[in-house]
C-alpha cells in the first residue's frame, strides 16, 4: 500500500485539475493499482481465450499475465504452449477451432462497472517492445455486444506495433453511410522512449471533438460531426479498455526470442468538465 498515492488520489477527488487548454476537470473515476494483487474485481473485467484480429495470444485471467506489483499494473505477455479451454474443431471460428496457442497475455476492461460520455483520460504508461507487441490503451461503446461492428464506434487513445519503433497511433472508426462499411481517422506521433520511460497517453473528449494528446501535447485531432448524425456513436456513452496483444492483423509477426514483454500501466484517470 502507498499512503502517498492514496492521498493524491484524495487531492483529486476535491479539487478540481486545471489543464493547460485552461478547462477545469473533475475526477470521476479512477485507478492507481494501490494493492498488489489482481486488478479490482468491482472496476475491472478480464477478457479470456482468443478474442480479435487474428491475433497469436490468448488471453487469461492468471496474475502470471495480470498483475498488480509495486503500485502498477502489468499485463505480461508470455511465451508458452497454452491449451485453449474453448476448443471446440466443429466452429468456423479461429476463437474456437484453433486449440492451443504459443503465447498468452492479458487484458481487462470496465464494460458494465464504468460507462462515460465526454470527458478526459489520463494514463500513464511504459510500453512494451520487439516485434509483434501491441499495447493499446483504448475504448468500445457501450452498445458493443447489441449491435455489429462498428456501429458502436472505438476510439484508441494509443495504439502501438513494435515493428514500427516510437510510433504511437490515436485513431477513431465509426459507420459509414449506414452501411457495413467502416470509416477511420487518426494520426500518430513519433516519441523516442516508449518502452525505456512512463508517458501520459491521454484524450479530451466533448460533443463537438476529440481530442488525442502525449504527455499533454495535441497531436490529433476527430471533429465528431464527421461522424453523422443519425448514429453518431461518438454521442454515446464508452467502456475503457488496455490490453497486450501480439501478431494479428496488424502487428505483424512476432519474435519468439523478445519475451517476457510488459506493458506497465502507472494509473488510469477519468475527468469530467466542470460547466462554467
Amino acid at each position: 500500500m502507498r499512503l502517498h498515492s492514496y492521498f493524491l488520489t484524495f487531492i483529486l477527488i476535491f479539487f478540481s485539475i486545471q489543464f493547460s487548454n485552461s478547462q477545469s476537470y473533475k475526477l470521476i473515476w479512477n485507478d492507481d493499482f494501490n494493492n498488489d494483487g489482481k486488478p479490482d474485481s468491482e472496476k475491472w473485467n478480464f477478457e479470456t481465450g482468443f478474442i480479435r484480429n487474428l491475433e497469436e495470444q490468448i488471453y487469461t485471467n492468471r496474475k502470471k499475465n495480470v498483475r498488480i506489483n509495486d503500485g502498477k499494473l502489468e499485463l505480461i505477455a508470455r511465451k508458452e504452449n497454452f491449451r485453449n479451454k474453448k476448443f471446440d474443431p466443429s466452429i468456423q471460428n479461429y476463437r474456437f477451432n484453433t486449440e492451443y496457442s504459443a503465447y498468452t497475455s492479458g487484458s481487462i476492461h470496465t464494460k458494465d462497472k464504468f460507462e462515460f460520455r465526454y470527458g478526459r483520460v489520463e494514463v500513464r504508461a511504459k510500453l512494451p517492445k520487439g516485434n509483434g507487441v501491441w499495447p493499446a490503451i483504448w475504448m468500445l461503446g457501450a452498445n458493443f455486444y447489441e449491435i455489429e461492428y462498428p456501429n458502436a464506434g472505438e476510439i484508441d487513445i494509443m495504439e502501438y506495433v513494435g515493428k514500427e519503433t516510437g510510433k504511437i497511433h490515436a485513431t477513431v472508426h465509426f459507420p459509414w453511410d449506414d452501411a457495413q462499411g467502416i470509416k477511420s481517422d487518426g494520426g500518430s506521433e513519433l516519441i523516442s522512449d516508449p518502452s525505456e520511460k512512463f508517458h501520459v497517453y491521454s484524450m479530451n473528449w466533448t460533443s463537438e471533438k476529440i481530442e488525442f494528446l502525449i504527455d499533454n501535447s495535441l497531436f490529433h485531432t476527430f471533429n465528431i460531426d464527421e461522424a453523422g448524425d443519425k448514429n453518431n456513436p461518438f454521442r454515446k456513452p464508452f467502456y475503457l479498455i488496455l490490453n497486450l496483444a501480439l501478431g494479428g492483423n496488424w502487428a505483424g509477426e512476432v519474435d519468439p526470442e523478445i519475451f517476457p514483454q510488459k506493458f506497465i500501466v502507472d494509473y488510469v484517470r477519468v475527468y469530467k468538465e466542470i460547466e462554467e
